[in-house]
């Protein structure tokens, strides 16, 4: 199992499990250490936050001498991040620092600039070059380190980019509107991963008002493409095949965004149960994918994703609705070795994925191992996507329940995301 690391704060269906709350109420260390430990944070980590010596925090964990000294407990406290009042302190620095993030609320973005606003105005040109400069990054650390390390910087650009154009005409508005649909899209992108679909769709639609105001038909292609993917995730299969047909049809579809559709079709066709026309697709989408585009249109959108691999990882998941999981496992095995590691937010709902097809391929231990690494990328990257296949994988093992390493990975899952959590929708 990967070890975990000690995450800035830890996981909220952690610290609100009675479990937790008991333990910290007694400040019963060798339970909250033991808590950790069963959701893969290892005394190791435990050991490096609090500066305390690893044999120190296996005799903690073995009950020996209780700690009571005040300022070893505020020490645990601050370096895993324990709010104070779960262990009797006084509010720590780090909880007034850091207050939570604000929601987003796009339609009550500020008009315009020039003392309305904004201090004082920018100039959209440099401000649009500012953006194209940092877009590569926000797409790195999404796919890395997951849609959290990413959400807050696009949501404040889009936000300012909005305010700009209203003031701005001709070519630097043109400018400004074609950065911000792609933007607009990627912030769609970053809510639908964190499971507010709301907020995905509301960007979504933003995205393609923009791309339309501009004449930039691949990005309305596109975003046809990433709607028709909102609709998958949320099972309205009618929806997802008729958009990603459109967007296959549509005029500004690139080989690579009618890969991306026809790979959407298919699925699409695999959940309402046409293996055929399914299958049919999904050659189509890979045949696209593999081949080399030399126009340059899409370049400016993230697109590096498609690839024959990425085209399999979806005909493997939709192999296992349509009865194959054998031949799933198979293939996710193979496709995982060839995964580029700055995919490691995929790689946590893929690995879930697989942990399912083993599942219903009746071979609990190989899915719980499966499980147990997506769930620790999981928690890192906060991915909903990645925990609604955890879900799916977890009913899928219940006939196990009894089994040790399905009971162990269970209890993990239960324990990070709260007995109450809602279970997100995939994708």
């Amino acid at each position: 199992m990967t070890e975990a690391r000690v995450p800035d704060r830890l996981p909220p269906g952690l610290l609100s499990s009675p479990e937790m709350i008991a333990a910290c109420r007694r400040r019963d260390f060798a339970a909250i250490f033991r808590l950790l430990k069963l959701a893969g944070i290892y005394p190791s980590r435990i050991a490096r936050a609090c500066d305390m010596t690893p044999s120190r925090v296996g005799e903690v964990m073995a009950g020996k001498p209780r700690i009571e000294k005040i300022d070893v407990i505020e020490r645990i406290a601050d370096g895993l991040h324990i709010p104070g009042h779960m262990l009797g302190l006084a509010s720590r620095e780090w909880e007034q620092e850091a207050p939570a993030a604000p929601q987003v609320r796009p339609r009550s973005i500020e008009p315009s600039i020039g003392g309305q606003g904004l201090s004082a105005p920018i100039d959209p040109d440099f401000f649009v070059s500012h953006l194209r400069s940092l877009m590569p990054g926000h797409y790195k650390a999404a796919n890395l380190l997951g849609s959290r390390h990413a959400l807050d910087a696009v949501t404040r650009h889009v936000q300012l980019l909005d305010r700009l154009q209203v003031n701005v005409g001709g070519r630097a508005r043109d400018e400004l509107l074609t950065i911000g649909a792609r933007t607009a899209e990627f912030l769609g992108w970053l809510n639908q991963d964190l499971g507010d679909f709301g907020q995905a769709l509301y960007w979504s639609d933003r995205a393609m008002e923009w791309a339309q105001e501009t004449g930039d038909d691949v990005m309305a292609a596109y975003v046809l493409f990433r709607k028709s993917n909102q609709a998958t995730a949320q099972r309205n299969t009618q929806k997802a095949v008729s958009l990603a047909r459109a967007a296959q049809r549509s005029a500004g579809a690139t080989l690579r965004i009618r890969a991306l559709a026809a790979q959407q079709e298919a699925q699409g066709h695999a959940l309402i149960g046409n293996l055929r026309f399914a299958q049919a697709k999904f050659d189509e989408a890979h045949e696209l994918a593999a081949e080399s585009d030399d126009s340059h249109a899409d370049d400016a959108l993230d697109l590096a994703y498609c690839t024959p691999t990425y085209i399999e990882m979806q005909r493997a998941n939709c192999l296992i609705e349509l009865g194959d999981p054998r031949t799933a496992v198979g293939m996710f095995e193979a496709e995982l070795q060839s995964l580029p590691p700055i995919y490691r937010n995929d790689q946590g709902v893929y690995l879930s994925r697989l942990a399912r097809a083993y599942a219903v391929s009746g071979e609990p231990e190989q899915a719980a191992a499966a499980a147990d690494r997506a769930l620790s990328i999981a928690i890192d990257t906060e991915s909903a996507r990645a925990m609604a296949e955890l879900f799916a994988a977890d009913k899928a093992l219940q006939q196990w329940s009894t089994v040790t390493e399905v009971a162990t990975f269970t209890g993990r899952l239960k324990l990070m995301s709260g007995t109450a959590a809602s279970r997100p929708a995939t994708s």
